[in-house]
Parts: structure tokens; sequence; C-alpha cells
């Protein structure tokens, strides 16, 4: 009589497979090394699953590299996702109101470094909950807080601190921008865990990354509006799409630990929930720009503006077109390259500001 070893969610586990991390932040956990489960690794240095030669062990003082490989500064594309959707809501309150300011300069640098520094600690306080994890599993035993090179103390500190610095520079915005990043830390704190709970934890990636589309208006505007309400569903589509790509890399491993996600709810079915969250994430920041744009800014401007939405739009579909979930390269490839998708409205509301 044979035995078939069955994931806590009832299904067959997977047989093979190589686990990757997520670039913004990490919410899986890699292959299972059984023969050093239980034992702590000693401190190597550099992080197993990093970049070879990037810029933190190469030129970062040596002090300095356990805290910002725990913030995964040697990773930029998680810093990216965060804060697009921030110059997104900052553009289109400019369009809006047709005023430009210094206020507004220092707004689109303020949430810059503040998507760097809340993307870290993010990172961090990961890293912190899932250190018994990380030290069994033969990707992530080399990580600072498992290594053995940062303390779960140093680490809260590093955490603290990057909270802290991220805080003073939002008490610089708008009240009711400071306000809206208070509760920002709702979905932030749910979540790392809501990939235990429901196989849609990419809504609350979602919900959490793009809230800097909500702060970021309202700081310029001093008022939430309906534009960034719209705007902000259309970045919660465009992580669905791009977070469900990377998520694909994942599946085998994730069925095995019992992680759920929408790359495992789709399976083969993929390709029409991406379609449909393509169409979502386009329509929805059309809405937005309509909705900021009329009736007081000139045809023109509008025009500029809906340019950005369209061909990001055709970005998306070219992901779509190429992708190939069985193949975790092109996974991989496709979700970095949704920086240059979202840097496209980018520019074309930067253009439609002036005009």
């Amino acid at each position: 009589m044979g035995l078939v070893a069955r994931q806590i969610d009832g299904l067959p586990r997977p047989q093979g497979g190589v686990y990757k991390e997520a670039d913004f932040l990490t919410v899986h956990h890699g292959e299972h090394d059984m023969a050093g489960a239980g034992k702590k690794p000693e401190a190597a240095g550099q992080v197993a699953d990093a970049v070879r030669g990037n810029w933190v062990d190469r030129h970062a003082p040596a002090w300095s590299r356990p805290y910002l490989r725990l913030s995964r500064a040697d990773r930029p594309i998680g810093t990216w996702l965060l804060l697009l959707p921030c110059w997104w809501g900052l553009l289109l309150g400019i369009g809006e109101t047709g005023q430009v300011g210094w206020q507004d300069a220092w707004i689109a640098l303020g949430v810059a470094i503040g998507a760097w520094l809340m993307r870290g600690a993010g990172c961090t306080w990961n890293d912190i909950t899932d250190r018994d994890i990380d030290a069994a599993v033969a990707r992530t035993r080399s990580r600072p807080i498992p290594s053995g090179q940062v303390s779960v103390k140093q680490a809260l500190g590093w955490l603290a601190g990057q909270s802290l610095v991220a805080f003073l520079i939002l008490l610089t915005f708008h009240p009711n921008a400071i306000l809206l990043g208070f509760i920002s830390l709702a979905p932030v704190a749910i979540y790392p865990f809501a990939k235990r709970f429901t196989w849609w934890p990419q809504v609350f990636l979602g919900l959490a990354f793009n809230w800097g589309a909500l702060l970021a208006y309202t700081a310029h505007t001093g008022a939430l509006g309906w534009p960034a309400v719209a705007l902000y569903l259309a970045g919660i589509g465009w992580t669905l799409f791009y977070d469900t790509i990377y998520a694909h890399q994942d599946k085998e491993d994730d069925a095995l630990i019992g992680v759920k996600s929408t790359a495992r709810l789709f399976g083969d079915a993929t390709a029409p929930w991406l379609r449909g969250f393509l169409i979502a994430t386009v329509l929805l920041m059309t809405l937005a720009i309509v909705l900021a744009f009329t009736p007081d800014r000139s045809v023109l401007a509008l025009t500029v503006a809906l340019g950005g939405a369209w061909f990001m739009g055709w970005h998306m579909a070219w992901q779509l077109r190429v992708l190939d979930t069985e193949d975790p390269d092109t996974c991989l490839r496709l979700f970095r390259s949704n920086r240059d998708a979202g840097l496209i409205p980018v520019l074309f509301l930067a253009a439609a500001a002036v005009l």
C-alpha cells in the first residue's frame, strides 16, 4: 500500500519546483531543506537569493549591509511599485487643480523617500516574523536575522528608525494626508497574514501598495476626492495583474506549505483573469482622469492624460501576450517590467499638467 503526501488544503503535494521570493515584500517561503531544519545558520554575509554584484554588497559600508539587506535595498522593484501610485495621485491632483508649486516638488520627493523607507520597514517586519521559518530553509537561512548578522532587537530598532523618519516626512504634508497615512497602517498590518486566510492576498497587497495614490492626491488638493478613489482602484487592478504573474513562480512551493494565492486559485484560467484586471485598470484610470480633468482642463490636456492610461494598457497587453506561467524566468521578467508600465502614466500625466 502506498501513501500520497498531501498538503494542508487537501490537494496533492507538488513534487518539485524552485521557489523564488517576491522582490517587494517577502510573502512566501522557500524550498525546504529537511537536513538543515532546526539548525541556526552561521553569519555568511551576502544573502543567498540576492542579485550577485548588487550595490549593497559592493559599495555599502560593512556595518550597514545587514540592515540594508533587511530592507531589500538591493532590489529596487518593490520601492518603484510602492512609489509610482504616489506620483500618479500627485499628478492627478495637479491636473485637477491646474496648480503646481514648490510644495508639490517636496511631495514628489517626500513620497519617494517615504516609499523607500516604508518598503524597507515592511520587509524588516516580515523577516522578524518569519525568522524561525527562514532559519530552516536553505534559500533564506543566510538572511541577516537567521544567519546571526543582526539580532531581533537590532532589527526592531532598524524597523523603528525607518518608520520614524517616514513619519516625520508625513508630518510635513496636509493634515488630511497625515490622517490617511495613519489609516494606511491597517492594510499594511493585515497584508503579511492574508495568504494564510484567503485565496486573494493580492487584493490586500493592492490595498497597501496603492494607498499612496490617495495620500499624495490629498497632500496636493487638501481633500480626498472621487478621482483619487478611482485611481486607487485602478492601482489595485494593476497589482492583481502583476502579482498574479509573479505568484506563478511560487505556485508549487505555495501548495507545498499551504500558502494561498491568485495564481493557485486561477490555475490554467489565469489569462482571462489577467485580461479582466487589465481592462479594469485601464477603465478605472480613464475614469479617474476624466473626473479630474473635466470640465475645467483643455481637451488637449485631457487627451494627453488619457494616453497614459491607454499606453499602460498596451504594455500590460504585451505582458499578457508573452506570458508563460510555467516559465519562472519569464514571470519574473514581466513582473519587473511593471516599473516601466507604471512610469507611463507618470510621464503622460506630467505632460498634461503643464498643458
